[in-house]
């Protein structure tokens, strides 16, 4: 029987239901590894369409109000999102505890993260967001901006490839011109992300940015391409 999961990962609220060729039907039960409004918009809709929903808590979470909104909670962890929230092996745990049948990432954490994805297919359980080869594909930035170009899409100049360090950031702002973007290449959101008009800018920024995305994604890889003033927006999902 096939079957296709319409959901996005970053769009939380959009639909949680398996369709299949013969009938629909909707999951029992998913864990939501997220925290905060995030959280809470999912579970407020899987409650509307008869799903019971799991949270998982950091330490410091204990009490939020996500935490009461869904049916069952388990902890993963202390405060720091890198051992709770971003903490693979403790979300599975969590999974494998409350015998949930899916996850649903929201957006940020472990929404982009295909080895997380790997690791619930391997154990049985869905992912309500793209598939393993798509976020390999797309939700790395670096690797994006690579098949994009090799596939002939024109994209921002900038260095395609890991930043190095501060001193590497500024080498390639020198290179295509200020002001440039300071850019984590996992996760989304706006986080890890910095703008940059000097050199000295370009420092600074990339200790912050680096930091941001370690602490939200777990990865503190960065790259660096020309800042676009007043764009126009068009968002392909």
């Amino acid at each position: 029987m096939s079957a296709i999961l319409s959901a996005r990962v970053w769009r939380p609220t959009l639909f949680l239901r398996l369709y299949s060729q013969k009938a629909e039907r909707t999951f029992d039960k998913i864990l939501v590894a997220n925290r905060g409004e995030i959280a809470c918009r999912v579970m407020r809709t899987a409650r509307r369409m008869g799903i019971r929903t799991v949270a998982v808590y950091s330490d410091a979470d204990a009490e939020a109000v996500f935490v009461r909104e869904a049916d069952e909670a388990v902890r993963v962890g202390a405060a720091p999102s890198t051992q709770s929230y971003l903490d693979m092996d403790a979300i599975l745990d969590a999974v494998r505890a409350s015998g949930a049948q899916a996850v649903h990432p929201g957006y940020g954490f472990l929404s982009e993260n295909s080895a997380f994805v790997k690791q619930l297919e391997a154990a049985g359980v869905a992912f309500i967001g793209p598939g393993e080869y798509a976020l390999a594909a797309m939700g790395d930035k670096i690797q994006s901006k690579i098949i994009a170009r090799e596939a002939g899409v024109n994209t921002i100049p900038g260095f395609d490839g890991v930043v190095r360090d501060a001193a590497h950031a500024v080498e390639i702002a020198d290179e295509i011109g200020y002001p440039v973007m300071l850019k984590a290449s996992a996760g989304g959101g706006g986080k890890g992300m910095r703008v940059a008009h000097t050199a000295d800018q370009v420092r600074e920024g990339f200790q912050l940015a680096s930091d941001e995305a370690a602490s939200s994604f777990g990865d503190r890889r960065l790259l660096v391409e020309k800042f676009i003033e007043e764009p126009r927006h068009i968002e392909i999902q």
